[in-house]
């Protein structure tokens, strides 16, 4: 584990230090390949393209997807992409500029780091990794390999976001004794469906690589893996990652990055609303303490009827002098006596043009890996103490348990064979 010397050398300068293996020049388009073609990989492949990007290559388990996402992609940019099975093939190809990754959770680490030790640069969706070791080992690769990855949290790329961040931290709310994150939606049931066999053109093994080998199961599979620990992060790592991630920029200009972890953590959590197959919580209240103020994460996957500060989804900074109250909407500050202060409606931002643009200037994105690294953290935290269903004490100069093998156990896990983390 890194000392604190050592993240504060990893975190430092905004280029990078070496020139790339393959880049291409300034006004030159970006050449991609997309890894996981469904859903979120599909919506920011088609923003890519309309950033300027062309794709060469679209890589997914799943023929079904390729033909009809690669249909999209071909019509976006006027050229039809190669279809791949096996992400290896596609780092290979020199070619390719940079991949955008979009698979479930638990092919996060491996890919990336890999293509960081092929010479590309990496757009990967959140939450960054499945294990807080995991997100070192993927922060030490961009690092070593001076790579652009960018974590797909793209409310850093928007600017009403960033205003709020910054008034936040600037004092004009006075002492901040809490920070508060949110998340209300309602959970439908999934059911409890019998495993069956494998759907034809599918490479389920590659689906599952370095997961538990299980059978072919719905629920397990297209987008419900969410809700299954060998695949996700829980919704913390799904939804509050984005939430938590505003009170991290927030946490991190008032104490500087390399001191925006907490000391302790504690919550309750269950399955409280549905008998279904899910395993992840539908009910969680998580705190941490950082000795001079907490940060509380609160999901409730049964309700929005009546959300938190009337909205489903934000991250209130509460204040001697104020309160600042932030989402997708704005944001808007409240005096001590309630009456309305500063506001900020809510503004556009392009994620992938962000990453593209930073892939040609070789500076480092709005959503380093480093920055999405440490959010991330604060989702693994969370689900570390629901694994343990007590709370833990954190070391964050050292980023383990200090006494508490059960604990530390988790800051890792297994991969099934052949599949391994990378060495950096």
């Amino acid at each position: 584990m890194q000392t604190s010397n050592r993240r504060s050398f990893l975190m430092g300068g905004a280029g990078l230090a070496a020139a790339p293996a393959f880049a291409p020049g300034a006004g030159e388009r970006v050449t991609l390949a997309l890894i996981g073609a469904r859903n979120q990989g599909r919506n920011d492949a088609l923003s890519a393209i309309k950033a300027g990007a062309v794709f060469k290559t679209i890589c997914d388990v799943d023929d079904a997807i390729i033909a009809k996402v690669g249909a999209e992609l071909a019509r976006a940019q006027g050229r039809q992409p190669t279809p791949e099975k096996d992400f290896r093939r596609v780092l290979e190809d020199k070619d390719v500029d940079a991949v955008l990754i979009a698979t479930p959770d638990h092919w996060h680490a491996i890919p990336t780091i890999m293509a960081c030790q092929a010479g590309k640069d990496v757009y990967i969706e959140k939450p960054l990794s499945h294990t807080i070791e995991e997100g070192q080992r993927m922060r030490d690769a961009a690092r070593r390999y001076n790579r652009v990855v960018q974590v797909g949290t793209q409310r850093r790329s928007m600017e009403h976001f960033r205003a709020a961040a910054e008034y936040a931290a600037s004092g004009k709310l006075g002492k901040i004794c809490m920070i508060r994150a949110w998340m209300h939606q309602v959970r439908r049931s999934i059911g409890r469906p019998p495993d069956e066999p494998v759907p034809a053109g599918v490479d389920y093994d590659m689906w599952l690589g370095p997961a538990p080998k299980r059978p072919f199961n719905r629920n397990r599979f297209h987008y419900n893996w969410r809700f299954f620990w060998d695949y996700c992060n829980s919704e913390l790592g799904n939804q509050g990652v984005h939430m938590l991630d505003i009170a991290m920029w927030a946490i991190a200009a008032l104490r500087g990055p390399q001191n925006c972890l907490p000391r302790r953590v504690s919550g309750q959590s269950g399955i409280y609303w549905l008998d279904d197959a899910k395993q992840v919580p539908d009910t969680q209240i998580t705190t941490y303490d950082y000795g001079d103020f907490v940060l509380v994460w609160e999901l409730q996957s049964f309700q929005s009827g009546h959300p938190l500060e009337g909205t489903d989804d934000g991250t209130a900074f509460y204040g001697a002098e104020g309160t600042l109250i932030v989402d997708g909407r704005g944001w808007q500050v409240y005096g001590p006596k309630g009456e309305p202060g500063p506001s900020g409606k809510a503004s556009g931002g392009s994620h992938t043009a962000n990453f593209l643009e930073c892939v040609k200037t070789r500076r480092r994105p709005n959503a380093d890996v480093e920055i999405g690294r440490l959010s991330t953290t604060i989702c693994h935290l969370g689900n570390i103490v629901t694994h343990l269903g007590r709370d833990v004490r954190f070391d964050p100069r050292t980023e383990t348990f200090p006494g508490d093998e059960e604990a530390n156990a988790l800051l890792t896990k297994s991969y099934r064979a052949p599949w391994t983390l990378p060495k950096v």
